[in-house]
């Protein structure tokens, strides 16, 4: 079973930044790819961006591009979400995930997730 623990959330005012860490039980490697996805209050989860280990250009939500970026650590198994500029919008929890075959949509491991709050 692999675990994963995210941490880094927090209130932030809008135009603030904030990184958000995903540390992995497991080699991140062994992942086809890992993900970040949030979920607002009354609102169905969504899509943030994606890492690939195959080298993949990672791919990013439109609401979040040029904003946000994905990186990741295989020596310390360890995912990242830097967050720039947020907004208002941007108030949710943050789940990282883990996907083992190359279907897009599909993770088979979650985090508990982060809160990350953004004030205006």
């Amino acid at each position: 079973q692999v675990q994963l623990v995210e941490s880094g959330g927090g209130l932030v005012q809008a135009g603030g930044s904030l990184r958000l860490s995903c540390a992995a039980s497991t080699r991140t490697f062994q992942m086809y790819k890992m993900g970040w996805f949030r979920q607002a209050p009354g609102k169905e989860r969504e899509f943030v961006a994606a890492i690939f280990w195959s080298g993949r250009t990672p791919d990013y939500a439109d609401s979040v591009k040029g904003r946000f970026t994905i990186s990741g650590d295989n020596a310390k198994n360890m995912v990242y979400l830097q967050m720039n500029s947020l907004k208002p919008d941007d108030t949710a929890v943050y789940y990282c995930a883990a996907g083992l075959s190359r279907a897009v949509s599909q993770y088979d491991y979650w985090g508990q997730g982060s809160q990350v709050t953004v004030s205006s």
